[in-house]
């Protein structure tokens, strides 16, 4: 990876074979030599690290207790539409997805996918998603790495488990109105999707 792909707060800055951490405030990043660099899997496993940890935050002590509270403010997935409502944890990741997406700078991408869409821009699009889902649906605990071909870009692709982390993902998944007859009935860790992470290799 020759581009310098800096992150938020408590993350890595990468660039060339210098890694440098990042705390929270105005201190310079102190370079720490890294032999032969970061690899993709570890940038991958990192970049989600933040990930998951921001929107478990949001789920968990945002949403879930504005509810618990019974605050005139909710979660809805209308919410653009609607007073007193914010976005839903999963809508909340997609637009931080959308904005990475859009920069240029940040090197990599990452998604929200499932195997029970009840969005269908969460559907898998290529074969090593679907086989990345699967395979972390089939092997609890464990995360899927691989690489894939899509245009003429070959690409560093890992799928980590999205689990239910929150009642108000499941709640919402279970009783949400576009929800089939064969949809699952999720509970507590249960693993509802996928994070899929690329990283461009060439």
């Amino acid at each position: 990876m020759n581009k310098l792909l800096t992150l938020v707060c408590g993350m890595v800055i990468v660039g060339g074979t210098t890694a440098a951490f990042i705390g929270c405030g105005n201190s310079t990043p102190q370079p720490v030599e890294a032999a032969g660099g970061i690899t993709p899997k570890q940038f991958a496993n990192a970049v989600h690290a933040v990930m998951m940890a921001d929107r478990t935050v949001y789920a968990k002590h945002i949403v879930t207790r504005l509810k618990e509270q019974g605050s005139e403010v909710s979660a809805s997935e209308y919410w653009q539409d609607e007073e007193g409502t914010i976005p839903l944890p999963a809508q909340m990741f997609r637009m931080g997805a959308e904005i990475v997406d859009g920069n240029e700078e940040a090197g990599f991408s990452y998604a929200l996918k499932s195997l029970w869409p009840l969005n269908p821009q969460n559907e898998p699009k290529s074969p090593q998603e679907k086989e990345g889902l699967q395979f972390i649906v089939d092997h609890p605990g464990e995360n899927f790495y691989g690489e894939e071909k899509l245009g003429d870009t070959t690409y560093f692709t890992a799928v980590y488990a999205d689990k239910a982390v929150a009642k108000a993902c499941w709640d919402c998944h279970n009783n949400h109105s576009d929800r089939g007859d064969d949809y699952p009935e999720f509970q507590e860790g249960d693993v509802m999707g996928g994070v899929v992470v690329r990283i461009p290799l060439d």
